[in-house]
This record gives structure tokens, sequence and C-alpha cells, in this order.
């Protein structure tokens, strides 16, 4: 019974090799992908702006996965932050809630989202 559940617990834990192809996969794939924890107020920002805006986005809510602080972990090498959320738009970081929102006000946000 233990091998079975060794067996389980590392069929769940990707390589770090996997975890950064997921993470290029995933913002490669969609315009917008939000790295997020569904009870964060910052990623709930960042969420409705791009709902005002009308632009489908990827979420992918890392406290809902087992190997959600393992991604983090990544996405802060890769990005050089650690917080959420962590927004892609045509596969580059924009940073974070707050950022998301300042573009939006700016009118830059929208020119981004076309193409």
């Amino acid at each position: 019974m233990g091998s079975l559940a060794t067996k389980a617990r590392t069929a769940t834990m990707a390589s770090t090799a996997e975890i950064k192809q997921f993470i290029k996969d995933a913002v490669s794939k969609d315009k917008v992908v939000v790295f997020s924890k569904s009870y964060c107020p910052y990623c709930t920002l960042a969420k409705d702006v791009f709902a005002k805006v009308k632009q489908p986005i990827t979420v992918i809510e890392l406290n809902e996965r087992d190997d959600g602080s393992v991604i983090q972990e990544n996405l802060a090498e890769l990005t050089g932050f650690r917080t959420v959320p962590q927004v892609f738009i045509n596969g580059n970081c924009v940073g974070g809630g707050s950022d998301v929102k300042a573009l939006f006000d700016s009118g830059k946000l929208e020119p981004m989202l076309i193409g």
C-alpha cells in the first residue's frame, strides 16, 4: 500500500522542467493568462478589468492545484516577483492587479489585446 501512495505522490509532483514547460505553454497558448489565487483581492481586480473589456482570459488558480506553490516558485524565477496575480499578455508578463488596472486606466491595455 505504501508504494501505491508513493507512486501517486510522484505522479502529481512534476519536475521543475515540466513546470517551466507548463508555464511556457500556458502563456504562449492564450492571449491573456492570469496566475491567480481565488481569495486574492488583487487577482479579482485583474480579472474584473478583463471582464470590463470583454477579454477572455485563462485563469490558473494556484491555490486550487497540488503543484501551485511549485508553479509560483518558478514564476518568481521567471518574472522576478513572487506575488499574485501574475498577468501575461501575448506571452509577456505585464505585472499584477494594480499594473493591469493602471494599464486599463491609462488606455494602454486595450491596444495590447488587439491582434
